[in-house]
């Protein structure tokens, strides 16, 4: 069975080269076809001899996911169910915005961190996805749109724990953002969402120049082990400190993601908590009301609930948006993302 080309770095293929006797600025040229002239075949890669073409196509494929379901949200937002070549359905989710378009892709098939306000959690975990079909989920809707050039940003927000699949995630992240050889997006519109997996996110900061969002939900331990069971083997303290020490660009600072869930976290107490423990970092906060799905029991806060809260962190001097998810009437929105949608 032939592998995806997709899942090697360029630098894992120059070596294949060389060992094949073939020399080495060829890989240069092979990403060049398959990421900027989206090149399915060898055949069609004129510029190499007919010699190398038939050596590649001996070894490698250039693979595409299989569209089994496109839905079109009334915002605009467009949700892709993507078979795998063994019948594992992923979602990814295309959003439009004002003078861009933002991917959210997925990094595996389910998730095994079982936060309770997540749709994708109730399917447990299955897999991993590897890197070509992380760059795949990319690569195909390029394809696909009208204006390609629009698709600006990438969030690694989708199914999945990015940092418990990180030497995939990390290959196809700095493939995504290859100024030469890739897909040559700006690492500073790449942002990878943790739910807070403490030793991978010190490599990431050394490994990428991506920007860093972190899942956090709550103020305090107690409320955020509810949610999110893995604070209670990465509680908030450590988390905090390893926000601390991750290395951040000049004007960038690392992203706070916070569901208001009615009830739970979004308690005029629950802001000055956060704000308070936010304090020595350099943060934005992005605020997200709570997606309602199915039977699960947690609900939206009400509107003025949510200014209050909002307004609370703006008094201490954060930055804060409140994102209203598009996408909610497709199941695209945040927490949404599930498998089994046929």
């Amino acid at each position: 069975m032939l592998t995806d080309i997709k899942n090697f770095s360029i630098d894992q293929i120059k070596t294949w080269l060389e060992t094949n006797g073939v020399q080495v600025y060829r890989a240069g040229q092979i990403f060049n076809q398959i990421y900027l002239h989206q090149a399915d075949d060898f055949n069609n890669m004129t510029n190499l001899s007919k010699e190398l073409r038939r050596l590649l196509a001996q070894h490698y494929t250039i693979s595409r996911l299989e569209k089994v379901k496109k839905s079109i949200s009334k915002d605009g937002s467009e949700k892709y169910i993507f078979k795998l070549t063994d019948g594992n359905l992923i979602e990814t989710v295309l959003i439009p915005e004002k003078n861009h378009a933002t991917i959210c892709i997925s990094c595996q098939v389910g998730c095994a961190l079982g936060c309770q306000f997540c749709r994708t959690a109730q399917n447990g975990f299955i897999r991993n996805l590897t890197s070509g079909e992380i760059i795949a989920q990319v690569r195909d809707i390029r394809q696909e749109m009208d204006n390609p050039q629009r698709l600006t940003n990438i969030v690694l927000m989708g199914m999945g724990e990015p940092l418990a699949n990180y030497q995939n995630v990390v290959k196809a992240v700095n493939t995504l953002t290859d100024r030469h050889f890739g897909l040559q997006f700006a690492s500073r519109r790449v942002t990878l969402s943790t739910a807070g997996i403490i030793p991978k996110i010190a490599l990431l900061g050394h490994d990428t120049n991506v920007n860093l969002a972190i899942s956090l939900n709550a103020a305090d331990n107690d409320t955020r082990s509810r949610l999110m069971p893995v604070n209670r083997k990465y509680p908030l303290k450590e988390l905090l400190n390893a926000c601390r020490g991750f290395p951040l660009k000049p004007r960038r600072r690392i992203t706070i993601e916070y569901v208001l869930i009615k009830g739970i976290n979004a308690s005029t107490a629950d802001a000055h908590r956060l704000a308070r423990l936010l304090r020595p970092l350099k943060v934005k906060i992005n605020l997200i009301p709570y997606n309602e799905y199915g039977k699960n029991s947690f609900q939206r806060p009400e509107f003025d609930t949510i200014q209050a809260f909002r307004e609370i962190l703006v008094n201490h001097h954060y930055t804060v948006i409140i994102r209203h998810s598009k996408g909610r009437d497709i199941s695209a929105a945040c927490g949404q993302l599930r498998a089994q949608l046929l």
